[in-house]
């Protein structure tokens, strides 16, 4: 099945936006696809892409739609929602990210619904979750 490019596009915003797409390309293998610098040296937005997917994200700023978000070290490292990422080698892709400090708060496992997966947080704490199971080959 040729599902063709993502149309759900989740959207973080960083701290250190210049360093966090340095580190989620390393430890999680995002491409970048497109970085727009604000005037003050920050990104205003940008593009990062893994296979068939993509991620936008740019610099935390109390903007229009920004004040609507809060960053997890501000809600006592809690999130109402994360980003979950289908990956080939979901091992490899653990150990790659592990070995690069992302923080693991669930284990890789093997999955009861097929596959396997772990979750883990980010240097600035927004949770990701990671796995095999595809849920469009089913």
């Amino acid at each position: 099945m040729n599902r063709g490019p993502s149309t759900i596009i989740p959207c973080l915003r960083y701290r250190d936006a210049h360093a966090m797409i340095d580190w989620l390309c390393g430890a999680f293998g995002f491409e970048k696809h497109a970085v727009y610098e604000d005037d003050q040296g920050g990104v205003m937005h940008a593009q990062l892409v893994y296979q068939g997917g993509m991620l936008m994200l740019g610099s935390v700023r109390e903007d229009g739609f920004g004040r609507f978000m809060a960053q997890p070290d501000v809600l006592g490292g809690r999130e109402t929602q994360c980003a979950c990422v289908t990956v080939r080698d979901c091992r490899a892709h653990y150990e790659r990210a592990k070995a690069a400090g992302a923080q693991i708060v669930d284990e890789y496992a093997q999955k009861e619904y097929g596959g396997a997966g772990y979750g883990c947080r980010d240097p600035e704490g927004h949770l990701w979750w990671f796995g095999s199971y595809d849920p469009w080959a089913g």
